[in-house]
Formats: structure tokens, C-alpha cells, sequence
């Protein structure tokens, strides 16, 4: 059990009214659908930290990021309890890509009122967060 919360981050890519999103293979969460992204280290900010993150797993150099939202996941079976922030970006360069297949199954895009069932906890906070920002 880890005796304090732990900080993590994330991106939200989004384009075409569509979200990335990678499937993954690992705890927490494991199987679930989720943004790219990871752990904070040390002394590394956390916009830092998520575009590391989004390069490391997806091959991409993340242009603007702008706060999105910070989602708690809560698991007081897995003691487990991590803070994350989940950035939104909609332009990077290079072509999205699995670079560690370790980590993830896949990565697909997905309609905001098409997502998949197994979704992360960010996954849902985030998602709230982009359709109270979008124009009605």
C-alpha cells in the first residue's frame, strides 16, 4: 500500500471531435481504455512529465497544452490513490504510433458519445470536463 497519493498526468489528443485513446495492459486500471501519459517523477512538472509521457508511448512532440481537468483515482483495494492532471492538446507532430506495446494494447480514436465501456477514471473525468467546453 502506498501511504500518500501519487502523482501522475496525462494527455487528451484531440482532433476531428475525436479522442486518443490507448488500451492498457498494466495496474492500475489494467484493460481499461485511457489516455497516453504516466508517473511524475521527481521534480519534473507535470505538463513536462505528460509530454515525456505522450512521446515515450506515442512517437509525438505535443504542441500547446491547455489544463483540462485533475482526475483522483481512488482504489482503497489496491491501496492505491493518484492525482492527475489531464492536459488537452490538438496539435502535435508526427503521426501517432505504439511504442510500447508493453504498456499498451492498442490506441484507437473515439467520438465522445461513441466511447468504449472500459474507460480509466481520468477517461471519465476528462470527457465531462471537454463537453462542458464544447459550444451546444
Amino acid at each position: 500500500m502506498t501511504p500518500e497519493p501519487r502523482l501522475g498526468c496525462g494527455i487528451a489528443l484531440w482532433r476531428d471531435e475525436r479522442l486518443l485513446l490507448v488500451r492498457r495492459r498494466r495496474a492500475p486500471e489494467a484493460s481499461t481504455w485511457s489516455f497516453p501519459g504516466g508517473k511524475v517523477d521527481p521534480f519534473e512538472p507535470t505538463e513536462a512529465a505528460a509530454r515525456r509521457e505522450t512521446l515515450e508511448e506515442l512517437g509525438i512532440e505535443v504542441g500547446p497544452l491547455e489544463l483540462l481537468c485533475v482526475a483522483d483515482l481512488i482504489d482503497p483495494e489496491a491501496g492505491q490513490h493518484w492525482v492527475s492532471p489531464v492536459y488537452v492538446a490538438q496539435e502535435w507532430q508526427g503521426e501517432p504510433r505504439l511504442v510500447e506495446p508493453d504498456k499498451h494494447e492498442r490506441f484507437d480514436w473515439f467520438a465522445l458519445d461513441a466511447l468504449p465501456e472500459q474507460i480509466s477514471i481520468a477517461v471519465v473525468t476528462a470527457t465531462a470536463a471537454l463537453q462542458r467546453r464544447l459550444p451546444r
